[in-house]
Protein backbone atom coordinates (compact mmCIF):
# COMPACT_ATOMS: atom_id res chain seq x y z
CA UNK A 1 0.00 0.00 0.00
CA UNK A 2 3.16 2.15 0.53
CA UNK A 3 3.29 2.26 -3.12
CA UNK A 4 -0.12 3.49 -3.46
CA UNK A 5 0.58 6.26 -0.95
CA UNK A 6 3.21 7.57 -2.54
CA UNK A 7 1.90 7.81 -6.04
CA UNK A 8 -1.02 9.92 -4.25
CA UNK A 9 1.18 12.02 -2.74
CA UNK A 10 3.05 13.06 -6.27
CA UNK A 11 0.26 13.31 -7.86
CA UNK A 12 -1.43 15.59 -5.23
CA UNK A 13 2.36 17.62 -4.97
CA UNK A 14 2.49 17.65 -8.94
CA UNK A 15 -1.35 18.41 -9.94
CA UNK A 16 -1.90 21.07 -7.13
CA UNK A 17 1.03 22.59 -7.62
CA UNK A 18 2.67 22.30 -3.94
CA UNK A 19 6.47 21.80 -4.31
CA UNK A 20 6.87 25.67 -4.13
CA UNK A 21 4.84 26.53 -1.63
CA UNK A 22 6.65 23.05 0.57
CA UNK A 23 9.58 24.19 -0.28
CA UNK A 24 9.21 27.56 0.70
CA UNK A 25 7.83 26.79 4.36
CA UNK A 26 9.79 24.06 5.16
CA UNK A 27 6.51 21.73 5.18
CA UNK A 28 6.19 17.61 4.15
CA UNK A 29 3.04 16.13 3.22
CA UNK A 30 3.19 12.89 5.26
CA UNK A 31 0.46 9.96 4.68
CA UNK A 32 -1.09 11.35 8.18
CA UNK A 33 -0.80 15.29 7.58
CA UNK A 34 -4.50 16.18 7.62
CA UNK A 35 -5.01 17.92 3.93
CA UNK A 36 -7.21 20.64 4.33
CA UNK A 37 -6.48 21.59 8.17
CA UNK A 38 -4.81 25.13 8.19
CA UNK A 39 -1.11 23.33 8.60
CA UNK A 40 0.04 26.17 5.96
CA UNK A 41 -1.16 24.25 2.46
CA UNK A 42 -4.65 26.31 2.50
CA UNK A 43 -6.09 23.84 0.77
CA UNK A 44 -9.90 24.51 -0.77
CA UNK A 45 -12.82 22.96 -2.48
CA UNK A 46 -11.44 23.53 -5.36
CA UNK A 47 -8.00 21.88 -4.54
CA UNK A 48 -10.55 19.37 -2.70
CA UNK A 49 -12.35 19.03 -6.60
CA UNK A 50 -8.94 17.71 -8.23
CA UNK A 51 -8.32 15.68 -5.69
CA UNK A 52 -11.40 13.87 -6.58
CA UNK A 53 -10.76 14.17 -10.00
CA UNK A 54 -7.06 12.27 -9.50
CA UNK A 55 -9.09 9.71 -7.97
CA UNK A 56 -11.65 8.89 -10.33
CA UNK A 57 -8.52 9.59 -13.39
CA UNK A 58 -6.04 7.88 -11.76
CA UNK A 59 -7.57 4.91 -9.86
CA UNK A 60 -11.65 4.51 -11.21
CA UNK A 61 -12.82 5.12 -7.69
CA UNK A 62 -15.62 7.58 -7.29
CA UNK A 63 -16.80 9.66 -4.44
CA UNK A 64 -20.56 9.58 -4.69
CA UNK A 65 -21.17 10.82 -1.81
CA UNK A 66 -20.06 14.04 -1.10
CA UNK A 67 -20.72 14.23 2.76
CA UNK A 68 -18.31 11.13 3.39
CA UNK A 69 -16.04 13.38 0.85
CA UNK A 70 -14.13 15.01 3.98
CA UNK A 71 -13.33 11.49 5.86
CA UNK A 72 -11.82 10.18 2.51
CA UNK A 73 -9.59 13.35 1.87
CA UNK A 74 -8.43 13.69 5.06
CA UNK A 75 -4.88 12.49 4.59
CA UNK A 76 -3.13 10.48 1.68
CA UNK A 77 -3.90 7.30 4.37
CA UNK A 78 -7.31 8.16 4.43
CA UNK A 79 -7.60 8.59 0.27
CA UNK A 80 -5.89 5.53 -0.19
CA UNK A 81 -8.24 3.19 2.22
CA UNK A 82 -10.91 4.53 0.19
CA UNK A 83 -9.08 3.84 -3.57
CA UNK A 84 -8.53 -0.08 -2.07
CA UNK A 85 -11.68 -0.30 -1.56
CA UNK A 86 -13.15 0.96 -4.57
CA UNK A 87 -10.58 0.60 -7.55
CA UNK A 88 -12.18 -0.22 -10.64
Amino acid sequence: MDDLKNRLKTLIIQELKLSEILNENHFEITFDTPLFENHGFKLDSVDALMIVVIIQKEFGAVVKNLAHGRKILYSINTIAEFIEKNEK
